[in-house]
């Protein structure tokens, strides 16, 4: 069994001689979780290129869907705000995250990080999270996909049926174990879904009216400049686009499996400036064609026929995306069991037996959440507020505070960056508490109106039957 207390050190100092170089390189292989070496699987195979690929791919679904449908709530100008902060404060986070991982390569996960900065009892529950995080927007990839089935078939049998069909689906492709095995899937995937909501945009743009709204006479066709939601309402939605880009905690594994750890914050620039540049000009641009008519997923924005063309193209992408959000739950749990025993490494029974078990156990999870919330939108709201506040931004804001700790007696502008990751800290626990609480009481009228009529109800999620 492997050794649950790890000690997990900084990257030893190098001798800047003769070889400053190879010295280097030496230094960062001491502690890195992955290593190589005879008779070893190499699960050292990821490029820079292919990791930002998979970075846009964990990234990019989920929010691409979703964040349309919130413009109306805020209006345009406050959700155009959100999304370009978001992203940027979520692609800064991630780069704390990983130059703290560099600086001590034995991190594989966030749950490591935390070890370092606030031993192990803070190592117990930042686990918990990391874990849940991913097992919930796991549950919103098992949605997206049963709902293309949906659409597709016409909602040819129940929902719960096609919900347990997507969930064997991407258990089977999180089973494979590498990340650089994975990497033609997320080409694939980012492209599907890529061009799906391309052809939703070009959808909207052709028709005379929202394909949603009344077919004849006039209505209100709802574009807001600036909405006026509730606060219930309002941080539902800020926390749904912050957590269409905040899995930033997902990116670290991949690191573990990267040829040169150090090239990990060109493969976040990469991913990150195309998920900003998509997210704002793909949903301003349906909000402005369909107002307030927008469908959620937003594939169904733009008629019927375009739908099922819109998710037959989709599906591939939807199916990586909780494939992705499987495996990396998996992947920490499997690392975790195994770590310092040979069979982390090494072809045996119990090498196999515990990733399958790792990915078939997260997967069953996430079939049972997705049955007992079939509301994407909510979902993601839920997972954002509830793990992915303090992940992606109180725990990147400690690290920061605990790798420059001396900057809290430096000099007026150390004393200001101290500061500002206070800060950080804060906003991750103001949205904690506010995004739950908004959240469950968005959930709990859900249930009240009929928007959600049971947990593992058979109704069409995907809107394609009366």
């Amino acid at each position: 069994m492997a050794n649950l207390n790890d000690d997990i050190k900084a990257a030893p100092s190098y001798d800047e001689g003769a070889r400053p170089e190879l010295a280097k390189a030496e230094a960062e292989e001491v502690n890195e979780v992955f290593r190589t070496g005879e008779g070893q699987v190499d699960f050292r195979t990821v490029s820079w290129i292919r990791a930002g690929i998979i970075f846009l791919k964990i990234i990019f679904a989920t929010g691409v869907l979703s964040i349309p449908s919130l413009m109306y709530e805020l209006g345009a100008f406050p959700g155009a705000v959100n999304v370009v902060g978001w992203t940027v404060l979520n692609t800064y986070c991630a780069i704390i995250q990983g130059n703290f991982r560099n600086r001590h390569p034995g991190c594989h996960s966030i749950a490591d990080m935390s070890h370092v900065v606030g031993g192990p009892i803070l190592k117990e529950i930042v686990g918990m999270l990391f874990t849940v995080s991913y097992v919930i927007v796991a549950a919103s990839g098992i949605i997206g996909v049963s709902t293309a089935l949906n659409a597709l078939s016409g909602h040819a049998i129940c929902t719960v049926w096609f919900t347990f069909i997507a969930t064997v689906i991407i258990a089977g492709f999180a089973s494979v174990r590498k990340f650089s095995h994975i990497g033609w899937l997320t080409w694939v995937g980012f492209a599907s879904v890529y061009i799906a909501v391309f052809i939703i945009v070009v959808g909207v743009t052709t028709r005379d009216r929202p394909a949603a709204a009344p077919s004849t006479g006039e209505y209100d066709f709802g574009y807001r400049v600036i909405g006026n939601p509730s606060f219930t309402t309002g941080i539902t939605a800020a926390a749904t686009i912050f957590v269409s880009s905040a899995a930033t905690s997902a990116f670290l594994p991949v690191i573990s499996e990267m040829r040169k750890p150090r090239d990990y914050p060109k493969a976040v620039y990469l991913s990150m400036s195309l998920v900003t540049a998509s997210y704002l000009t793909f949903s301003l641009v349906i909000y402005a064609w369909c107002g307030q008519w927008i469908a959620s997923p937003s594939l169904g924005s733009a008629g019927p026929t375009v739908k099922r063309v819109a998710y037959g193209i989709a599906l591939p992408g939807l199916i990586v995306s909780g494939c992705l959000y499987v495996h990396v739950a998996a992947k920490y749990l499997f690392v975790r069991i195994l770590r310092n025993s040979r069979h982390l490494q090494t072809n045996t029974v119990i090498h196999w037996g515990t990733w399958l078990s790792c990915t078939v156990g997260m997967a069953a999870i996430s079939f049972l959440l997705a049955c007992a919330i079939p509301i994407f939108n909510y979902v993601l709201a839920l997972v954002g507020a509830l793990c992915f506040a303090p992940l992606a931004l109180c725990l990147p804001g400690w690290l920061w505070l605990y790798s420059y700790r001396d900057y809290c007696r430096g000099s007026l502008l150390q004393r200001t960056a101290y500061a500002a990751h206070v800060v950080l800290i804060l906003l991750g626990a103001f949205l904690t508490v506010g995004g739950t609480y908004g959240v469950i009481v968005q959930i709990n009228q859900a249930y009240a109106d009929g928007s959600i009529s049971s947990a593992f109800s058979c109704a069409d999620n995907s809107g394609s039957t009366g």
